[in-house]
């Protein structure tokens, strides 16, 4: 969503527009996060009028789907792929073992025994 979009992007990877698009839902959903909490908060709180609930059900639903924790994919940094990645590089199956076997990944050595 171009509303959303930064004007310099800070992503230290291989550029696409998937990657770009992962970089803004991220973004978004850090900016917004505090506020979907007081929401669901309002929304669980029993206590409070019926009438209050739903004003922050509504508000909750209205907000950006962006600004949602479902939307957020890993993705790899290497080539912008959503399948196979590993969550503690970022990067997916082929593009760790390539990585690692070129002695990229510190810590990082092939397994034999």
């Amino acid at each position: 969503m171009a509303q959303f979009r930064a004007k310099k992007l800070d992503l230290g990877c291989f550029i696409n527009i998937k990657n770009i698009r992962d970089h803004t839902k991220r973004k978004v959903f850090e900016q917004h996060e505090p506020e979907r909490q007081a929401l669901r908060y309002l929304i669980r709180n029993t206590a409070l009028p019926q009438r209050t609930r739903a004003q922050a059900q509504l508000q909750l639903t209205q907000m950006h789907c962006y600004t949602r924790p479902t939307q957020i994919k890993n993705r790899c940094i290497m080539g912008g792929k959503g399948r196979g990645v590993m969550r503690d590089f970022r990067m997916a199956r082929f593009q760790f073992r390539m990585n690692a076997l070129a002695g990229r990944l510190p810590g990082v050595k092939k397994a034999s025994w």
